[in-house]
């Protein structure tokens, strides 16, 4: 899933006789330049509430955030993330005797029966092959065991809520003043 900053008619009716005075070469150069300045800024606010509105960690977020910068050929910045239902083991999982506590967009939440160790209380060690995976029984035995997922999947959740509204935010407060900067720099004096 992508977000996309491309040249929209605000921009060409607002810097159209600028633009044409700088030529097609530099005026695609100012769009480019202003913004892939533009998305950069909007890309660190839209990690910092994706990592709010998930519950992800940062470091996981940065990771799965990538940046398709706009070139001359193409003037369009975008965002794009992919994957799918996330593992509640990167939920800050931990183990209690109900089952395990994973903070899915935010919020504490105990998943009964399910575990990330194996043995009796309170001497649990990790599963050998579970790598901090949460686990649950897949049938009435000891096994099978199921991995457990969450149900969040960071595609959906950057084009809503707290996300949306920050890229939302921060492309129409700075866009067009940072193209008027590229334009104006540009210019003639």
């Amino acid at each position: 899933m992508r977000v996309v900053i491309s040249v929209r008619d605000q921009v060409m009716a607002r810097f159209g006789n600028q633009l044409t005075a700088l030529g097609a070469g530099k005026a695609n150069l100012a769009l480019r330049r202003a913004m892939n300045h533009t998305g950069a800024k909007a890309k660190t606010q839209v990690s910092r509430a994706l990592t709010t509105q998930t519950g992800l960690p940062r470091k996981t977020i940065v990771r799965a955030v990538r940046v398709l910068n706009a070139s001359v050929a193409n003037l369009s910045f975008a965002l794009e993330t992919k994957g799918g239902d996330i593992s509640l083991k990167y939920f800050k999982a931990r183990e209690t005797r109900q089952g395990v506590s994973a903070a899915p967009w935010n919020k504490r939440k105990v998943y009964p029966s399910t575990f990330t160790k194996g043995g009796r209380f309170p001497k649990r060690k990790a599963l050998r092959k579970g790598k901090g995976h949460v686990f649950a029984r897949a049938g009435a035995g000891r096994l099978p065991i199921k991995k457990q997922k969450s149900g969040l999947y960071i595609p959906r959740e950057m084009v809503q809520g707290q996300t949306k509204d920050a890229w939302d935010r921060l492309i129409v407060a700075d866009l067009l003043p940072r193209v008027r900067h590229e334009v104006a720099r540009m210019l003639p004096k």
